[in-house]
């Protein structure tokens, strides 16, 4: 008989080292739940990030967290979580909680536990914050040896705001998120002439509930679902409007239902970008693995924060190495 599991749950507040600006707000610190698993002297650990945008907060998924300890106690595993939690935060922290608790149990690692091949480093887009175009043009001048930059957009300037980032930073492959920002009537001019300016990829241009529009627009860059992208539920509708999906943990509600999403979106003929909410390196190191074979990959969380969890990941510009097994996984 296997050891019962113990759970233990906690807020963490991570600094900015500057002011995160999307066209939905502003944020100076990273608020993240931690979760851990105990089982006898094994220990896994996983982290969120509660986003309002989904209606979540800390505390609500901090309780979330909690109604799941009788069940742990009763011989809830990772397999049975999938359909004991909805998608979302609090269910991707116990989620990665497992995957790292079976590693650390069976001295296997998750990518092995997983099927898949050996993880290999990736590069990681670095995002701009939403700003004015004078802003945002410094901000990339500061960054402009990284070879991919993510440009967070809003909609009235945004082709400004685009090309004083691409003066300052002529070399880069740019790709632009505009978190819902703009109208249909937006969408195929300002895609026609973010093309001219070198941009290979718009992220969720259309608020969720109005994206149908884009089946029927021209796409002249690829255009990436993210606030329309949560599970695999609806993904032939979503294949019709966009050209990739970008896969985040904190959507998927962890690692488990990311895979078989990943899959799903393949099979479906969409590209993939993983993503990430503002975390520390333990909230992205399972999407490392994830982000294997990505056409585009945005984990680039812990380098926009004055401080990282010691030891973390390591980066060394915007390539990002896989976790070692004694941090997670």
């Amino acid at each position: 008989m296997q050891a019962r599991i113990d759970l233990s749950v906690r807020s963490e507040s991570w600094p900015l080292a500057q002011v995160f600006k999307i066209s939905r707000g502003a944020k100076t610190s990273a608020e993240v739940v931690v979760v851990e698993l105990r089982q006898g002297d094994c220990r896994g650990w996983g982290e969120c990030v509660p986003y309002p945008r989904y209606g979540e907060s800390v505390e609500s998924v901090i309780a979330q967290a909690e109604t799941m300890r009788d069940a742990l106690s009763n011989g809830l595993d990772r397999l049975s979580l999938q359909q004991a939690m909805a998608p979302g935060a609090a269910r991707n922290a116990l989620d990665c909680a497992f995957w790292d608790l079976e590693a650390k149990r069976s001295r296997t690692p998750v990518w092995r536990l997983a099927g898949l091949e050996p993880p290999q480093s990736v590069v990681t887009a670095y995002t701009i914050s939403l700003g004015a175009p004078e802003e945002m043009g410094a901000s990339a001048a500061a960054n402009a040896d990284r070879p991919l930059m993510k440009l967070k957009l809003t909609g009235a300037g945004d082709l400004e705001r685009v090309s004083a980032v691409r003066q300052n930073a002529p070399d880069a492959a740019l790709i632009v998120d505009a978190n819902e920002g703009w109208t249909p009537e937006m969408v195929e001019p300002y895609a026609r002439d973010l093309k001219d300016l070198g941009v290979s990829m718009i992220e969720q241009p259309l608020p969720a509930d109005q994206d149908a529009a884009l089946a029927d627009l021209d796409h002249p860059v690829p255009f990436c679902a993210d606030e329309s992208a949560h599970t695999r539920d609806g993904i032939e509708t979503l294949a019709r409007r966009y050209d990739m999906i970008n896969i985040k943990l904190d959507k998927t509600g962890g690692l488990t239902e990311a895979l078989r999403l990943k899959q799903a979106a393949r099979d479906a003929g969409m590209g993939i970008m993983v993503g990430c909410m503002v975390g520390t390196s333990l909230a992205m190191a399972p999407a490392v693995l994830l982000a294997q074979g990505a056409e585009i990959v945005d984990l680039d969380g812990p380098l926009l924060m004055a401080q990282d969890r010691e030891p973390g990941l390591r980066y060394e510009g915007s390539r990002l190495a896989p976790p070692d097994p004694t941090f997670w996984g």
